[in-house]
């Protein structure tokens, strides 16, 4: 079984859309990611940090999923890493009310033994020099590294993130974000700008209107599913990451075409996450869910055409 390597957030989230709020809920990329990625057949672990405040239950439930959590660290006294958010009507915007880094100030991650030889590296949005730690922390090139990162680092730490850029395979960003790394309006001239620092894949990630992949020349798109109600899109974006990494971790096939794949799963699993407030519809999802889901995106993204 190919081993992946998840590391990002635990969290605390707490948020208000149009269709009501929450208090503290579970959140943090790492979570979301390792739920998504629990739907496939991998060896998964967490590499994380959390105060004395985070209940056993959330760990629990992570482990439930057969998500190894030995790389979690809980720090004696502390707090757990914090975020506040309340979207806008269109539930494309948002604004951060609260962000409290607590024990993730201080976080220096440390990949158990046993997964020092995986496969995959997810690399969640954290400090770029973090991301870059655990790299240098695995036996071996991994076969695939896979980095998300945010705006926030472009702006506060551009070259350490240029570092670990240089170093990974597959990089996520939004279309926001790509433009802002790259200095480009148009989204392929963009990719090719950041293919040239170093991945091989780039994956734009466009909110409700999609997804694009980019190899080289080659350019593959995937819809977002039309969805009749859209609750709460915190960690939408995580749980495509956990989906595209989970299914190359299971599939063990990093061609165009694979990612291709990855893509359509990512979208998939990331069309449940927003359908209810936090990790709660991630949470129970079944497999016969998920497989009338990829037939709907099949139905959506398939047709024939006569040409002469």
């Amino acid at each position: 079984m190919n081993k992946l390597v998840i590391v990002g957030t635990c969290a605390f989230d707490e948020i208000e859309s149009p269709f009501g709020k929450t208090g503290r809920i579970l959140g943090g990329a790492a979570t979301f990611i390792g739920l998504s990625a629990s739907q496939f057949d991998i060896d998964s672990a967490i590499v994380s940090i959390v105060g004395e405040d985070f209940p056993q239950k959330n760990i629990d439930l992570l482990k439930d999923k057969d998500i190894n959590m030995d790389g979690l660290e809980i720090v004696k006294g502390g707090k757990t890493f914090f975020w506040k958010g309340k979207y806008h009507n269109d539930l494309n915007t948002r604004d951060t009310l609260v962000t409290e880094l607590n024990t993730l100030a201080d976080f220096e991650p440390k990949v158990p033994q046993a997964y020092k030889d995986a496969e995959i590296v997810m690399l969640g949005n954290l400090h770029p020099l973090v991301q870059l730690s655990v790299l240098q922390q695995m036996d071996a090139k991994p076969k695939l590294a896979i980095l998300d990162t945010m705006n926030f680092w472009m702006d506060s730490a551009l070259e350490d993130l240029k570092k670990v850029i240089a170093e990974v395979d597959v990089i996520t960003i939004n279309d926001e974000e790509a433009r802002q790394l790259s200095g480009e309006y148009s989204l392929v001239t963009a990719a090719r700008k950041i293919h040239e620092m170093g991945p091989r894949f780039v994956v734009i990630k466009k909110g409700e209107h999609g997804a694009l992949l980019f190899e080289g020349d080659d350019i593959f798109f995937a819809p977002a599913l039309p969805l009749e109600e859209v609750f709460d899109p915190t960690g939408a974006g995580d749980t495509f990451a956990g989906g595209f990494a989970g299914y190359l971790c299971q599939t063990d096939d990093h061609s165009f075409d694979n990612m291709k794949r990855a893509v359509i799963h990512g979208s998939n699993l990331a069309s449940f996450c927003v359908e209810k407030f936090g990790t709660e519809r991630m949470q129970n999802l079944t497999e016969k869910e998920l497989t009338e889901r990829l037939l709907r995106f099949k139905k959506l993204t398939q047709f024939d055409i006569e040409l002469s």
